[in-house]
């Protein structure tokens, strides 16, 4: 009488334990780019577990009953893209220089919520939002992770720091009257100033920290070339941002700016537009990340040439930063310069990042390199390199994929046919 009565219960035991088993998701790739390796892995099945990559495995596995199979046998699977420097609050117009005038705090918000959307589509499930008005991508940040917006995953600095008068100084060339009518606690003088600053962002919930120490290309009233906050301000940002496990990250378009940033040990450098063979040196020396921005250059470039859609200051420095941009991107990266993918979008338009791939292909960088740039190497510049930026078991479930091969086509990476985030599917 005893063993059939452990039999039934053992057996009773398995089927119950088999009905409660978590269902997974297996993802049948053809072509899989993991971020990490050279080298194409085909015919390969992912396991997704709730938000967390389960496995990977040669061949097609074939399904339990409860689980759900995703037919990507046709096309290239890679981890979900990373962007380390966007605007998701603003894109660039002819309206640009005025809007501030009649846009309030929600407006910023609600739009920066729009462009999110159009960034996630685009495969791009995680970002870094460097700059936007009044913290609008620190309410969308709560947002996306309360899933009551669809958005990439955000890491946000809140508004850029800078000196008065500097590239981050939004009243820069505006008159003496208008200047008064928009209070701006980002902007500091001195190193004392920079700290306060700092743990001013700190306490408002910034990600990382971003500084202007050169002019800019957008900006009215300075040079993109000269230099905008002295070695000690610097030193007291990076400083006081380390201290509170916060990464800097340095608008720098001038030699000056990019030698005294470095020095001081900030994170990355975006845009680099003058880069010397010093520059190169140092960033190598320092291990300091280059940001290029290509996107911007070349979109601003083209725009030069429209009649009336940039200001005639403007206009003349965008005509001299875009092929400079281009040149500088040749040779720091046949210097080994350790670079991440960043678009600056927010210039250019939102959903189109990805011909960020088609500059730096053009430019010489190998097509598996860029992809890289974008993947693992975005990770590690956000330090976030255990649960994001690879395929790997344990990582969070972020995929996206492309019909055909990337690396034999750059181009195939703005046509993203499939978009997952932490295993929920966006864009199939």
């Amino acid at each position: 009488m005893t063993t059939p009565v452990r039999f039934v219960l053992i057996t009773g035991l398995a089927f119950i334990s088999a009905t409660l088993a978590h269902p997974k998701t297996l993802i049948h790739a053809g072509s899989l780019i993991d971020g990490r390796s050279d080298t194409v892995r085909k015919f390969v099945t992912i396991t997704i577990e709730g938000d967390r990559l389960a496995g990977l495995a040669d061949g097609y596995t074939a399904p339990a009953a409860s689980d759900t199979v995703i037919d990507l046998k046709n096309a290239t699977v890679l981890p979900g893209l990373m962007d380390m420097h966007v605007h998701l609050d603003g894109q660039q117009s002819p309206e640009s220089y005025t809007e501030g005038f009649y846009l309030n705090p929600g407006d910023y918000a609600l739009r920066a919520a729009f462009y999110a959307k159009k960034t996630l589509l685009a495969g791009f499930t995680t970002v870094r939002n460097l700059g936007d008005t009044n913290y609008s991508t620190r309410a969308l940040r709560k947002a996306v992770a309360a899933g009551w917006v669809e958005g990439p995953r955000i890491y946000t600095a809140g508004p850029a720091i800078g000196t008065t008068g500097s590239h981050a100084d939004g009243t820069n060339g505006y008159s003496d009257q208008v200047m008064g009518l928009f209070p701006e606690p980002e902007i500091f003088n001195g190193a004392d100033g920079a700290r306060a600053a700092v743990r001013d962002h700190v306490k408002h919930g910034a990600d990382v920290i971003k500084i202007m120490t050169t002019g800019g290309v957008l900006s009215l009233g300075d040079s993109s070339q000269g230099a905008q906050m002295t070695s000690e301000e610097i030193k007291a940002v990076v400083e006081t941002a380390h201290e509170y496990g916060l990464k800097v990250a340095v608008h720098a378009h001038g030699t000056e700016g990019m030698k005294r940033a470095i020095l001081a040990g900030v994170d990355s450098i975006e845009h680099g537009t003058f880069m010397t063979d010093e520059i190169v040196a140092l960033m190598k020396q320092h291990g300091t990340y280059y940001v290029p921005t290509l996107s911007a250059g070349n979109f601003v470039m083209q725009k030069a040439k429209v009649p009336g859609f940039l200001p005639p200051s403007v206009a003349v420095k965008a005509l001299l930063v875009g092929p400079a941009m281009t040149a500088t991107f040749q040779r720091a990266q046949q210097a080994g310069v350790k670079i991440a993918f960043g678009t600056d979008q927010g210039v250019a338009p939102h959903g189109d990042n990805a011909k960020e791939f088609i500059y730096m292909v053009e430019a010489g960088m190998p097509a598996m390199k860029a992809i890289q740039s974008a993947t693992l190497e975005g990770a590690k510049l956000l330090g976030v390199e255990k649960d994001l930026g690879t395929v790997e078991p344990g990582k969070f479930a972020d995929l996206i994929a492309v019909p055909g091969d990337p690396l034999a086509d750059i181009k195939l990476m703005t046509n993203v046919t499939f978009v997952m985030k932490s295993g929920v599917v966006y864009k199939q």
